[in-house]
């Protein structure tokens, strides 16, 4: 990774949420951040990054924010916002920003991309790439779309967003719950693209990840006794918490069966667990407390076979009454090999075969199923097939591992 790349992934997002927040529209704010990187790159040609590159960013932007605007009619009411709130410490912006500053306008901006003005995809498309930095092309490839696609939907959202009025900021605790279920939905979102990363070099972005997880303890502070917010922050912590043991030190991907649990961080399990009791106390099930219920299994079982598979097969029973959905069918797959063996478990997922062909995960465990009734033909076949799928490097490392067996 370049370092031009590190600053963006540093820098892009608290960029385009604070220009956001000052000037209401995040479609400007983030074409102005990226006019910002343009011309880094044709300024940084030796490599070399100036000390203050957050400063030098955000004023570049703000520059091009307003360059925009003045090209554009309907912009000045914008520019004279933008305007009033300029000082003359805005040369130096970014080098004393507070971290709880900086938090409460990612979630500003992500309360605002989940306008109910949009539809369901746009509003996490538009949250990949304005809070997480994310290219078009990679939200593209995300969403099996093609990138004009994409663009358009983008510029669709964007267009719905100023047309609402979007306010761009945290809102009063009263006014939250209308559009709860779709934050915790794309802040989820963020941290699997953080966990795991769905194409490029690296295998997990650990930014992301500690950025979804500073999120919903905000979040968490906000509405301290909403039982989805518990469970979704309690669901994270119990993830995080296996965090070192999930690669080697080859960057291998290493699965949970094979994980070292004495390295798992067990202060992060213990503070989850005790937001997950605080959750069910509370009488409300959701999906997130019921995902959270089972890394917790996962967590206390004293090894992968010890686990206690039965109740993790019941509780993604419940989850899929909660939310229906095949990839749910999927997991709970896994636990009926424990349960009732591989053919138990193969059968399960043959029905399952139409929705998920291109779900790298189906034929993965598919493969594992077959291999362990001996159809080796078939497993291997199986395992290609997941190969051809999977975008991540160390998930096709793994894969590719199993092939060479």
């Amino acid at each position: 990774m370049t370092r031009l790349e590190q600053v963006y992934r540093q820098e892009a997002a608290r960029i385009t949420a604070a220009l956001a927040a000052r000037i209401g529209d995040v479609g400007l704010a983030a074409d102005a951040v990226q006019d910002a990187f343009i011309e880094a790159i044709e300024h940084w040609r030796d490599g070399e990054v100036p000390p203050n590159y957050g400063g030098w960013l955000a004023t570049t932007a703000r520059r091009k924010a307003i360059d925009r605007l003045r090209r554009a009619r309907a912009g000045q009411e914008k520019l004279a916002l933008l305007a009033a709130t300029m000082t003359g410490e805005d040369a130096n912006e970014g080098a004393g920003v507070g971290a709880d500053s900086v938090d409460d306008e990612l979630l500003g901006m992500i309360f605002a991309c989940c306008h109910p003005a949009l539809p369901r995809e746009s509003q996490i498309a538009l949250t990949l790439r304005a809070v997480c930095g994310l290219t078009t092309a990679e939200i593209a490839a995300a969403f099996l779309a093609t990138e004009p696609a994409m663009t358009q939907r983008l510029l669709r959202a964007r267009k719905a967003l100023r047309a609402a009025h979007a306010d761009l900021r945290v809102p009063d605790p009263d006014e939250l719950a209308g559009r709860l279920a779709e934050v915790l939905a794309v802040i989820y979102l963020v941290f699997n693209e953080g966990y795991l990363a769905s194409a490029g070099r690296q295998p997990a972005r650990r930014d992301l990840a500690a950025q979804a997880v500073t999120l919903t303890r905000l979040l968490h502070r906000l509405m301290p006794r909403e039982p989805e917010v518990l469970g979704l922050l309690a669901l994270l912590l119990l993830h995080e918490s296996r965090a070192a043991t999930r690669f080697d030190g080859w960057g291998r991907l290493v699965r949970l069966a094979d994980q070292d649990r004495a390295r798992w961080n067990r202060t992060l399990i213990a503070e989850a667990i005790r937001l997950l009791d605080r959750a069910l106390a509370l009488r409300a099930p959701g999906p997130y407390q019921v995902q959270a219920a089972i890394a917790a299994l996962h967590a206390e079982a004293p090894g992968y076979e010890q686990t206690d598979w039965a109740q993790i097969r019941l509780l993604y029973d419940g989850l899929q009454a909660l939310t229906p959905s095949p990839v749910v069918l999927l997991n709970r797959a896994v636990a009926t090999r424990y349960v009732a063996g591989p053919e138990a478990a193969l059968a399960e997922i043959i029905p399952l075969a139409a929705e998920l062909d291109g779900y790298r995960l189906f034929h993965a465990l598919r493969a594992g199923l077959l291999a362990r009734l001996g159809r080796e033909d078939e497993a291997r076949a199986a395992r290609e097939r997941a190969l051809a799928l999977a975008g991540n490097p160390a998930e096709r490392e793994l894969l590719a591992r199993q092939l060479s067996f």
